[in-house]
């Protein structure tokens, strides 16, 4: 169907929301919106979706969230009725229309014979493949768009694990929800009626609080924290998201005295009013924080994204000044003191793994190597960290310690099978306050890192590519590439190049190949004789193209020159072909 009979189709139906008529009728002759909203049916990918609100098949809004909604229930009931009554729990943050998709779900799938739980008030992500896990359900909902701009918010799935689904069940729920084709007529029932007929139930502070039991077993020296808690000054900002109940509990139970909340961004805000980014990885998410930081002398500065699940941390540099650590920082500061206190306590399990993804720093795998754990690579994404803690569960192969991506997510307990901000925060003040007692700031610790294990650099660029014609601009630029790579100069020889869409592993120096051994995908990843390294790859949740490099130097200076001299020739190639 074209997109001017799918736009007619929305606008002559009888029973259309008043609210997305009055937007249709505002955008008469605004083609190029219509067009947008209309060309295609909003992507429901493995994990779930993700996009701008607003009318049309290309947006997020009630019908399309009932469409993934239905494709869920219908996967349910196919596994029977014990699967139905095992039910879905549902959470949801503090987006625009987060609690009215919650229940419209929940809808959905109570008029499908299927047992729900909704969260009374939004909670994060973690909390909900906690409950997933807790209740024994069959699958999970969480209503977010992560740290995307206030115009998104989305819908993604988890599996009974309280994983993001993957596997067979993924393809299958993919399938069913791309074969719904009328999205607007899809029967539900009020929310009263499912009440009544004990379908629907909500989740409180029972919930809440045995999430934040399981919290405080994340605490590695508990003598330490307990001791030393008062003296530790903290900083902590929700961004207007949904963490602050999880994360003020936790701290407080665990008797850390000194936390001083953002007021002015603690309470949840769809418009994010007093945070120009509510992505803790861009660094004016932390405008704020840092005045407060200043006013309390703190120690360390906490960032959780709109649905708790990754998290940013600030601390003093050389020069006195709060400075934002980058997610490969911050992960090999809480890997090597979970380590080091693992080790000093002779609790470090022979069989230990240290699981990271393709494009996180080799500090992490240094790091882990130098304990004698073992490290995993797995494709960019969490769902892949809970697939290699499933496996390992199921075969009692080995015992998983920390799970971390470059982009702010960690793992370190897997009574949560996704990234956990709210752990992560407990974890980095812990590690935060174990300098401290040593008279250093975490930025002087992880000089110390650098000094031990090399000095490693990385960044990251992207490019936003947004509309039909952006997508197949980022898809012909890799063609390109992967056709015509880059030459390096200044001392720069390739090693291999990692194609994940071809699942291969070439080898320049023997020229031989051998399988990639993840899942394919469309990345390419190209490592020096040296080590340093640049890969390409789409962002799964968001329209751009994303760039990562990394380098390891013998001092800091050679680790900057270094990451200069293999950055502009790549930056200027891709301008050259956006021209």
């Amino acid at each position: 169907m074209k997109w001017e009979e799918q736009y007619q189709r929305w606008l002559l139906h009888k029973e259309l929301d008043e609210d997305l008529k009055v937007e249709l009728e505002e955008l008469r002759g605004h083609q190029g919106f219509l067009e947008d909203a209309f060309y295609k049916s909003l992507e429901f990918g493995t994990g779930g979706m993700r996009g701008e609100l607003g009318p049309g098949t290309n947006r997020m809004n009630k019908y399309t969230v009932r469409k993934a909604a239905k494709g869920l229930a219908q996967l349910i009931s196919e596994k029977g009725d014990a699967a139905k009554q095992k039910g879905v729990a549902i959470s949801y943050d503090n987006r625009r229309y987060s609690k009215e998709f919650a229940l419209e779900s929940a809808r959905v799938l109570g008029t499908d014979g299927i047992r729900v739980y909704v969260f009374e008030e939004l909670r994060p992500t973690p909390q909900l493949s906690f409950a997933v896990r807790k209740l024994d359900t069959a699958a999970g909902i969480m209503i977010t768009a992560s740290h995307n701009p206030p115009e998104y918010n989305g819908f993604k799935v988890y599996g009974e694990d309280g994983a993001q689904l993957a596997g067979a069940d993924s393809d299958e729920l993919l399938r069913r929800v791309n074969e719904i084709k009328d999205e607007l007529s899809i029967d539900i029932k009020e929310v009263n009626e499912l009440e009544e007929e004990g379908r629907l139930s909500y989740l409180g502070a029972e919930m809440d609080e045995a999430y934040e039991e399981e919290l405080l077993d994340v605490i590695r020296d508990r003598e330490l924290v307990n001791s030393n808690g008062g003296d530790l000054s903290i900083v902590f900002t929700p961004l207007h998201g949904a963490s602050k109940v999880p994360v003020v509990n936790s701290f407080n139970k665990a008797g850390y005295s000194k936390l001083h909340v953002v007021a002015s961004q603690a309470e949840p805000d769809s418009s994010f009013s007093n945070v120009s980014s509510a992505n803790p990885e861009e660094h004016v998410a932390f405008d704020l924080a840092i005045k407060e930081g200043l006013k309390t002398d703190a120690d360390i500065l906490i960032a959780t994204d709109p649905d708790g699940d990754r998290v940013g941390v600030a601390a003093k540099n050389k020069s006195g000044v709060y400075e934002v650590l980058n997610g490969n920082q911050t992960g090999a500061l809480m890997l090597h003191y979970l380590l080091s206190a693992g080790k000093e306590k002779a609790i470090l399990p022979e069989n230990g793994v240290m699981v990271q993804t393709i494009v996180t720093s080799p500090l992490g795998k240094a790091i882990a190597e130098s304990f004698n754990i073992e490290s995993v690579d797995v494709l960019t994404g969490f769902k892949y960290i809970a697939e290699k803690i499933r496996g390992y569960e199921k075969d009692n192969s080995k015992s998983f310690l920390f799970g971390y991506e470059e982009s702010y997510g960690y793992l370190i307990k897997p009574f949560v099978r996704d990234k956990d901000a709210i752990q992560a925060a407990l974890l980095a003040s812990e590690t935060a306050m174990h300098y401290k007692q040593q008279g250093k700031t975490l930025f002087e610790a992880l000089d110390g890192l650098y000094e031990e294990y090399g000095y490693y650099r990385e960044t990251l660029h992207s490019f936003i590519f947004k509309g039909k014609e952006g997508t197949e601009t980022m898809k012909n630029f890799l063609d390109t590439f992967r056709k015509s790579p880059l030459e390096l100069n200044d001392g720069f020889q390739l090693e291999r190049v990692e194609d994940y869409l071809e699942e291969t592993v070439y080898d320049k120096r023997t020229g031989t190949e051998k399988p990639t051994g993840l899942p394919k995908s469309n990345v390419l990843k190209y490592v020096m004789t040296d080590g340093s390294w640049f890969c390409l790859r789409p962002s799964g949740t968001e329209p751009k193209l994303k760039l990562y490099f990394g380098v390891k130097g013998e001092t800091e200076e050679d680790a900057e020159n270094k990451l200069k001299v293999i950055v502009e020739p790549l930056l200027k190639k891709i301008q050259e072909h956006q021209s």
